[in-house]
């Protein structure tokens, strides 16, 4: 099992920024990935991140979002820059388990954090 818990979701105009924690309760040796959803759409991938330090990203968020780990691999970060108000969701973490053929789907993800809201306005 693996517990994860987001925060530093908030309210920020366009073109701000936040960051993104996820606090993982043990080492996870394969992908983690932050996703989001607004109400009535599917859950889509945003960034992912391998044990090895390999990195995927949605086209819509390549150049402003950055995903990392602590050294520790007991934090994953999602920095995310020049925030537009399309980016307004909420994100989720998640951890992957098994053999993983795409890093954005949410189908290969099998553990999730509760959530945290990012609102941004124009």
């Amino acid at each position: 099992q693996v517990q994860l818990v987001e925060s530093g979701g908030g309210s920020v105009q366009s073109g701000g920024s936040l960051r993104l924690s996820c606090a993982v309760s043990r080492y996870v040796d394969n992908w983690m990935g932050w996703f989001r959803q607004v109400p009535g759409k599917e859950r889509e991938g945003v960034a992912a991140i391998h044990s090895f330090g390999i990195t995927s990203y949605a086209d819509s968020v390549k150049d402003r979002f950055t995903i990392s780990q602590d050294n520790a691999k007991s934090t994953l970060y999602l920095q995310m820059d020049s925030l537009k108000p399309e980016d307004t969701a909420m994100y989720y973490c998640a951890a992957a388990s098994g053999t993983v053929r795409s890093a954005l789907r949410e189908y290969y993800y099998t553990y999730w954090g509760q959530g945290t809201q990012v609102t941004v306005s124009s």
